[in-house]
């Protein structure tokens, strides 16, 4: 007869162990709005960025994603299941939010990315006061590019979770990838 021995207990896969907005978290969703202003001022910083440079670095457009994405949770909380920090899943439903929001207007972003090409295929001159920063020339980048450049080299999405985000196929992603990362180069006037 075998003997059954004992298997050591497993983790558990609830990250609210290791999350400490888990209890803010629990709070917001009993409906404390107290708690959810907390997790509001904790992680309105880092979303806020991502779409600002989502949005390239379009300053009302960003404030206004980065109250949606917010407003989204809120309605969302509920379902929260502490798979991941909150900050994680905050962070992620801000950056789908954004890319809805790109997809939605990709009919303008064609007219405007032939203006970019324009724009950003002028080196830069080497002058240290006339010399393109580098958060203006991401802003400067077409939008499907730009998308791919911050989702890609920033927030560090494989190819493949940003095909599917964008609805395009790993070869463009890495195509947008490429040409962004080009324009850029010339952008800041840096050689090829």
């Amino acid at each position: 007869m075998l003997a059954m021995t004992a298997l050591p207990p497993t983790p558990a896969t609830d990250a609210a162990a290791d999350d400490p907005d888990a209890p803010l978290v629990r709070r917001a969703a009993a409906g404390d709005m107290r708690a959810f202003e907390a997790l509001y001022r904790a992680h309105a910083g880092r979303v806020h960025g991502a779409m600002r440079r989502l949005c390239g670095g379009v300053e009302a457009r960003a404030q206004e994603l980065t109250q949606d994405a917010f407003v989204r949770a809120w309605q969302k909380l509920d379902g929260f299941r502490f798979e991941s920090r909150f900050g994680t899943w905050l962070y992620r439903l801000a950056v789908n939010l954004a890319l809805m929001d790109l997809r939605a207007r990709r009919g303008a972003e064609d007219q405007e990315s032939a203006l970019d090409d324009t724009v950003l295929a002028q080196p830069a001159p080497r002058t240290g006061e006339h010399r393109i920063d580098l958060e203006r020339g991401v802003a400067a980048l077409p939008p499907r590019a730009r998308a791919v450049l911050v989702l890609h080299d920033i927030e560090g999405w494989t190819h493949e979770e940003i095909g599917a985000e964008l609805g395009m196929a790993v070869g463009t992603s890495k195509a947008q990838l490429h040409r962004a990362r080009g324009l850029l180069r010339r952008a800041l006037g840096e050689p090829r």
